[in-house]
């Protein structure tokens, strides 16, 4: 498993117990609210929608919270029409690559505080498009792996358009090609293999193996860029050692 795969499903398990959990709930509102404005407050007819709002249950967002939002996304509050999607690039410690996705109501501030950012992480803050290149959009359905076989998760994830099956400590990682994550979502959830969380990543296409220093401030940046009010995504193409990963994660 690369680094940021590794990364990620330890973000995952933190966010679940995190103390900032306020901070999580309060950009899943936003995602939601923004979610709801372009494409309805309906989850059977916006899959964007059901998306986030799966991540929210998986959180345990309160349900009141979730219907606040959509509410908010579908006209009946003002402050969702602020935020508009922006994405940011740039390199880490020893060259790797970083996309940021953002949520802002305001682009000049976001760009600058991020460039903050990335510069005392021994990184840099570079021009649109110059890593974008470096990456594949995706989707990533998460089964967990005492629920499913991974032969028959394989073969009807396949069938049903997936490109592969990634295995986890405790999950199977179906990926599908990004405009073919809802269709492969809901041919497996028909055959009765409902997965615990759908989103559309960023894999890279190669990977920077870092170590040692770089390592150490590779996860500060990815962290200190995580905990950014309007950052909802960040997306690298480094590779930790599993071990050292774990380690710096829970120093």
């Amino acid at each position: 498993m690369s680094g940021h795969s590794k990364w990620a499903t330890i973000k995952r398990k933190k966010a679940l117990i995190d103390s900032k959990r306020g901070k999580v709930f309060t950009k899943l509102i936003r995602e939601i609210s923004v979610a709801a404005r372009s494409g309805g407050g309906n989850p059977d007819a916006n899959p964007r929608l059901r998306m986030v709002m799966d991540k929210a249950r998986e959180m345990n967002m309160p349900t009141d919270n979730i219907k606040r939002a959509i509410a908010r996304g579908t006209g009946e509050g003002d402050d969702a029409a602020r935020y508009e999607e922006a994405i940011y690039e740039g390199y880490g410690p020893g060259g790797a690559a970083v996309i940021v996705e953002a949520l802002t109501d305001n682009r000049n501030r976001t760009s600058s505080e991020l460039r903050m950012v990335f510069s005392r992480n021994s990184g840099e803050m570079g021009q649109p498009g110059c890593v974008a290149w470096m990456f594949q959009q995706a989707g990533v359905l998460t089964f967990d792996k005492k629920r499913f076989s991974e032969e028959a998760l394989m073969e009807a994830a396949l069938e049903a358009g997936a490109e592969d099956i990634r295995t986890t400590e405790t999950s199977f990682e179906v990926v599908t090609p990004a405009d073919k994550l809802e269709s492969v979502r809901a041919a497996l959830a028909a055959k009765g293999m409902e997965c615990s969380s759908a989103e559309r990543v960023r894999n890279p296409k190669t990977s920077v193996p870092l170590e040692g220093k770089a390592a150490e401030h590779m996860v500060k940046l990815i962290e200190e860029l995580e905990d950014h009010d309007d950052v909802q995504n960040v997306f690298g193409n480094f590779d930790i050692s599993d071990k050292l990963l774990e380690t710096l994660a829970s120093s």
